[in-house]
């Protein structure tokens, strides 16, 4: 449970942090609203002709009677309709992060500047070009993989009882940690940390995982949220991606130097 808070409190330092550079927010929004248009676009063509296409790949079902057409039809519209809804979520952190791969790196940069007790912060040395490259490669991979449980979950989600209880809080599980997995990309790349290594090190605290990333789940599916929680979730992922790699922060030294300030002093009275 404490690795569960310690999570969502990266998440509102993120925000906090944002929120105190508000140049870096404004850059912050631009990929975020890009991304958003297209998938708004694309959900919306899914809400309207969903059904037909329901319609048109269960020709078995034309030769049911009334009402049980339908109510099959329309559980099977509904579950399509959620896990599109499902992988835009999934999708449009790794989306919205190749969209403003600058942006993001910037902004990550910045963050681990401004907490290093040294003022200082990692830098890969690769040229653009190749960022995005490896940016674009791993978030396929993570990509394949989130669409391989939601295809389990859509198949989980037609059995009876389970797949309209255990399946919906599974699945945001699921995205809570595909979410950190993208955001924590940014900072742990720019490491030289490889996908293999990034995922050992989130599994290592996956609770803290969860904390971080399942309530910015929750969140990504009001609409317009995710645009402006974008920016903040980056910077809270820097800042968990330090802790991940147990990299000392200035506030953790002004702490050990407040703790020894107050051993000195118990030890002179």
């Amino acid at each position: 449970m404490r690795d569960l808070a310690t999570g969502f409190t990266y998440l509102l330092k993120g925000q906090r942090w944002v929120a105190r550079h508000g140049r870096q927010f404004g850059f912050g929004l631009v990929p975020g609203l890009i991304t958003l248009v297209v998938y708004l676009a694309a959900l919306i063509g899914l809400a309207l002709w969903g059904e037909d296409a329901v319609t048109w790949s269960t020709p078995f079902a034309d030769s049911w009677s009334s009402p049980w057409q339908g109510l099959f039809r329309g559980f099977v519209t509904a579950v399509l309709f959620a896990l599109g809804l499902l992988l835009a979520v999934l999708t449009f952190t790794a989306v919205t992060l190749l969209v403003g791969q600058p942006f993001y790196e910037s902004l990550s940069e910045k963050v681990d500047r401004d907490v290093s007790p040294d003022g200082t912060a990692p830098e890969s040395g690769l040229p653009l070009w190749r960022e995005l490259w490896i940016s674009a490669r791993d978030s396929l991979r993570i990509l394949v993989r989130a669409l391989i449980w939601g295809v389990l979950l859509f198949a989980c989600g037609f059995l009876p009882f389970v797949g309209q209880t255990a399946v919906p809080v599974i699945g945001f599980f699921v995205t809570g940690f595909f979410l950190t997995e993208e955001l924590t990309a940014v900072a742990l790349q720019r490491r030289g940390v490889e996908l293999r290594a990034r995922l050992a090190l989130l599994r290592s605290r996956r609770t803290m995982v969860w904390g971080f990333g399942t309530p910015l789940g929750l969140a990504f599916l009001v609409p317009f949220v995710a645009v402006f929680l974008m920016p903040g979730a980056v910077a809270g992922a820097t800042l968990m991606a330090r802790e991940l790699l147990g990299e000392e922060t200035r506030e953790d030294a002004e702490e050990d130097e407040e703790d020894d300030a107050e051993e000195d002093e118990r030890l002179t009275s």
